[in-house]
């Protein structure tokens, strides 16, 4: 049977390969050479029947079926994990940590709060934050290197697999430092965008679509410099030291705005607005600590709706 055939490093190897975008970076991080991973995914494929990746440039693609077949092999990863976890006699404080991927604007706004709540659950459990692109964290949640990603609702056709629960909705805003000059009474925005950065969300962000639909509609197809970012800290510094005006999701710079250090200019983003929630698998089988986890990301996320 082609099932017995195919071993834990089989799906480990591809899953990390389909992560990394690179058999030589999916080595490094498996800690065996790459033409063991190489032969890895070579005994994968015979058994399977298929190809399961291609080469794209120096890189690797997953191929058609490969991607099929992605879903199910991280399933079987994560289920094993899950195993693991409800057979150890040695407590929570030994299991693997529950992973958790947040946009910058969750991590600003919501997770705060929301971990200060679960601490003080006493769970034992351990947690692991990473941030980064909505994009990359379901691709990260898709093969199992994730257990829940809390962001903006992605397209259809990227939800394949997933669950979402809408927790508020959230536009995006222009933003200025204070005694900005496009800040004036009057300025006329847009014709005068061009004089300044624009730190803008990147092309891969659930947001990015809209906002450039919100310059055609105003009369331009792009800023004359611009900075595309997702990292909220540089976002801080930058507009502190310059004039830049910063494209950016409200719960990133909610704390500046409401202590008068940033201005969100009279830009109609409303188009922009959009739900923020919850993805998780399909197939997820919550453990106690981790439906805990999620009552207290509901809770934040009502506190600051």
């Amino acid at each position: 049977m082609v099932e017995s055939r195919i071993r834990f490093r089989h799906l480990q190897a591809f899953l990390e390969v389909a992560r990394q975008g690179s058999v030589a970076r999916a080595a490094d991080f498996l800690h065996v050479s790459a033409p063991a991973v190489t032969k890895t995914l070579r005994e994968l494929e015979e058994a399977l029947g298929v190809a399961v990746v291609e080469r794209d440039g120096r890189g690797i693609r997953i191929t058609r079926l490969g991607e099929i077949f992605l879903g199910h092999a991280g399933s079987a990863i994560s289920a094993l994990k899950r195993g693991v976890d409800s057979v150890r006699q040695d407590g929570a404080l030994n299991r693997d940590p529950i992973r958790i991927g947040a946009l910058p604007t969750v991590s600003a706004r919501v997770m705060p709060l929301a971990m200060n709540l679960f601490l003080e659950e006493n769970t034992g459990a351990a947690l692991k934050i990473v941030t980064g692109e909505n994009a990359v964290l379901l691709e990260q949640l898709r093969v199992g290197a994730l257990d829940l990603v809390v962001g903006r609702l992605a397209a259809p056709e990227h939800m394949t697999g997933f669950f979402f629960e809408h927790l508020y909705s959230e536009q995006v805003l222009f933003v200025v430092r204070a005694g900005h000059p496009l800040a004036e009474p009057e300025a006329d925005i847009f014709a005068r965008l061009d004089e300044f950065p624009v730190l803008m969300p990147t092309r891969e962000s659930v947001i990015r679509p809209f906002v450039d639909r919100l310059f055609i509609t105003n009369g331009m197809t792009a800023p004359a410099t611009e900075i595309e970012t997702v990292s909220d800290s540089f976002g801080r510094s930058f507009m502190r030291q310059s004039n830049a005006v910063w494209i950016i999701s409200a719960g990133v710079v909610a704390n500046e705005i409401a202590s008068g250090a940033f201005v969100a200019l009279p830009v109609d983003t409303e188009e922009t607005k959009g739900p923020v929630g919850l993805t998780m698998r399909t197939d997820t089988a919550p453990s106690p600590a981790f439906t805990i986890l999620l009552q207290t990301i509901r809770e934040a996320a009502r506190h600051h709706a």
